[in-house]
């Protein structure tokens, strides 16, 4: 017999995580386009079986669950292009191994429990934290280039400097205005970019950010909000990598490692 109310019920909670889905799946393949087809092919698969919800298993869990079913049977990392940006970013990330990524954004940007990252990868807490650890010496070790920091808060500007360096990364600047934030981007030419939304002069980090590509259109941004979901809709033109404020260092290294190889400029080091 159907539970009308029960599908209804499941269909507003898969909504409400959607956002999130689509964050971390842009973040896995380094773009809006490639992430938002994994999400949807995620939620053509929920149509057809809704196991991964039985018990009491989170919404959220069950929907990342669905999703790395579809990613690690079918999922190449890049897949927008052969060549350029796109293949760099492949033949970097084939080098990591299998699903030390994935677990080390459900752990840090999506803050998912080490017994939850095992219920989305079907393994155990040893394995997890195995995978995480992983992760962070690969990837930390991996890519290191020049960083712009748009943040109009002197304290928050400071913070995020310290921990890119800390990355191994040179941070060649903060802008606190959309002007100059413009004006520096085209002077230094970043390999990648972390903005506020909210800037000093009521700018928006967006238009910098906008403006900028037009000039650097392969230079990954790491945009810092307090409300990502606003910037997560699938419907415009919209970030790969998001970090909700207030953040934790963790989630910034994360990102930041993650982002750094899908660019492409030529200061890079591997």
């Amino acid at each position: 017999m159907s539970n009308p109310a029960g599908t209804a019920d499941l269909s507003d909670r898969i909504a409400s995580e959607l956002p999130y889905l689509r964050r971390y799946a842009r973040a896995l393949t380094g773009s809006q386009e490639s992430g938002d087809r994994y999400a949807i092919a995620t939620l053509e698969a929920i149509l057809q079986d809704r196991s991964a919800f039985s018990g009491e298993v989170r919404a959220r869990v069950g929907l990342y669950k669905c999703f790395h079913a579809i990613w690690t049977s079918t999922g190449q990392p890049v897949t927008d292009a052969a060549g350029g940006a796109a293949a760099r970013a492949h033949d970097l990330l084939r080098r990591l191994g299998p699903n030390t990524r994935e677990a080390l954004l459900l752990s840090t940007v999506e803050e998912l429990s080490i017994d939850e990252i095992g219920t989305v990868m079907d393994t155990d807490r040893d394995e997890v934290r195995h995978l995480i650890d992983t992760a962070r010496r690969d990837m930390e070790a991996s890519v290191t280039g020049r960083v712009m920091v748009i943040e109009d808060e002197p304290i928050i500007a400071a913070d995020i400097t310290a921990i890119v360096e800390e990355l191994g990364h040179e941070v060649v600047g903060t802008a606190r205005t959309r002007t100059e934030a413009v004006e520096m981007g085209m002077r230094e030419r970043p390999d990648l970019i972390l903005a506020d939304i909210q800037l000093a002069d009521n700018s928006s980090g967006i238009d910098a950010v906008n403006d900028l590509l037009e000039s650097m259109p392969d230079t990954p941004v790491i945009f810092i909000t307090a409300f990502p979901e606003r910037l997560l809709t699938g419907e415009r033109r919209e970030p790969a990598f998001l970090i909700s404020k207030p953040y934790k260092e963790e989630q910034v290294q994360s990102a930041v490692s993650q982002a750094m190889f899908f660019a492409s400029t030529e200061t890079l080091r591997a």
